[in-house]
């Protein structure tokens, strides 16, 4: 593994066999990078086949020319891996998060919503089929009570009318009524998958953007540090290598190491700089960030499922409300003097029969034909996936911190020449400051 690694950091192979071994080991490379860019096209940004074989295969012989050629960019390329298993890990992680919630949880919340608007029209629609039936219980009351307004005016035998009954009309279109009904829960259904369809577009796009964004700021940041590293010999230059330490157990200096222990980093060690730990704090903060706003979109699935859930159960209770209509009438009807004479009455006030009825009807909030579908319960396996993906986001935080110090063990394996003159100038840096 040595020699091959020997042979790969090269700035140009020594012979033939090292060329064809450089050949093979950047074919290698390619071929796997192009499996995985193919399928990172396919299966998650959601690309066609055909464009996805067309961009894997011409992104695989670019790479194939720009490794066996060029010797920085293949350093450049050694450095961006650790780095895309923690930093670009990261952010694919969060974004497979994301894809997760908006596929499983967004659906179940939309479904919630449905059966709460379901509800809500059944009952409109029952209570006023209910309420239009009512009107013939009040067609039955008005004809019954002017019958018994008939009869009694013509006991009298003074004046009878031609009808004394009285006459109840209503405009009665139910059908009307059921097809504006129909109208707008067609009009919030349509509604409803347009904001599903724009979510999910939206979030397909946004994790395209995302990705390629982030591969095009992976290379250019590991072409800035290789950049800083070959121009400037006090970049990340606090690391007590193998070449500084042979350094100054050649000049006998080796107590400036041990006296420097709390400023400089062994490359190998787990011990972070102070300012390592608070750049994984900062980036720990941020994921606590996107941890809490999905954590407000379960929150959101787990209140509307309770909602619709309510919701059909009390609509099942209190399906049928009772309904009672009492009329009560009595009257007296006075006679005029000159008529008490005239038809030489007995008594100047003649009393009308009293009449008093009750009757029952039952307004219908619910019924059997209404189609609800049933609330979808939140899947708990959506939450247990995401809280494991977090636990790894977390742990990739504090790994970018040992990424970052493979990616400076990479650039001085390529550019050995000049992390000689990196080790000296620290070593020449020490022996100021412990003279001083």
């Amino acid at each position: 593994v040595t020699d091959l690694w020997m042979v790969y950091s090269k700035p140009v192979p020594a012979n033939s066999r090292e060329l064809w071994t450089l050949f093979l080991q950047c074919l290698c490379i390619t071929v796997v990078i192009g499996g995985l860019f193919y399928n990172w096209m396919f299966a998650s940004l959601e690309y066609s086949w055909h464009f996805s074989i067309a961009m894997a295969i011409s992104f695989s012989l670019l790479l194939l020319l720009t490794l066996f050629l060029v010797h920085p960019a293949r350093c450049v390329f050694s450095m961006i891996m650790p780095t895309l298993g923690t930093k670009q890990g990261r952010k694919l992680l969060l974004s497979t998060c994301i894809m997760i919630v908006m596929v499983n949880i967004t659906p179940n919340i939309i479904s919630n919503i449905k059966t709460i608007l379901q509800v809500i029209q059944c009952i409109c629609k029952n209570s006023s089929e209910s309420l239009l039936n009512s009107t013939a219980l009040l067609d039955r009351a008005s004809w019954e009570f002017g019958d018994a307004v008939q009869e009694t005016v013509s006991s009298i035998n003074v004046y009878r009318p031609m009808n004394g009954h009285f006459h109840f009309s209503l405009f009665q279109n139910s059908s009307s009524i059921y097809q504006q009904m129909h109208l707008a829960g067609e009009k919030i259904r349509r509604d409803f998958l347009a904001v599903e369809v724009l979510v999910k577009d939206s979030v397909r796009v946004g994790n395209k953007v995302v990705a390629g964004f982030s591969m095009l700021y992976l290379c250019f940041e590991s072409t800035w540090y290789l950049k800083n590293y070959l121009t400037n010999l006090r970049f990340d230059n606090c690391y007590i290598t193998k070449k500084l330490e042979r350094l100054a157990v050649d000049r006998k200096a080796a107590h400036l190491l041990a006296g420097s222990s709390k400023n400089l980093i062994r490359p190998t060690g787990l011990k972070l700089s102070r300012e390592e730990v608070m750049l994984c704090l900062v980036q720990a903060m941020l994921l606590t960030v996107a941890l809490l706003l999905l954590l407000v979109v379960v929150a959101m699935d787990h209140f509307a499922f309770s909602v619709a859930d309510t919701a059909v159960r009390k609509a099942a209770q209190f399906s049928v409300v009772p309904v009672t209509l009492s009329i009560k009438y009595s009257a007296e009807v006075e006679i005029l003097p000159f008529l008490l004479k005239l038809f030489q009455l007995p008594h100047n006030k003649l009393p009308v029969k009293d009449f008093e009825r009750s009757y029952n009807h039952s307004l219908t909030f619910s019924s059997a034909q209404c189609r609800i579908s049933p609330p979808v319960p939140p899947n708990p396996s959506v939450l247990l996936v995401v809280g494991l993906l977090f636990c790894m986001l977390y742990a990739t935080v504090f790994l970018h911190a040992y990424a970052h110090r493979l990616c400076r063990g990479i650039a001085g394996s390529f550019f050995q020449s000049w992390e000689e003159k990196r080790a000296l100038y620290l070593y020449k840096k020490l022996s100021r400051k412990h003279k001083k």
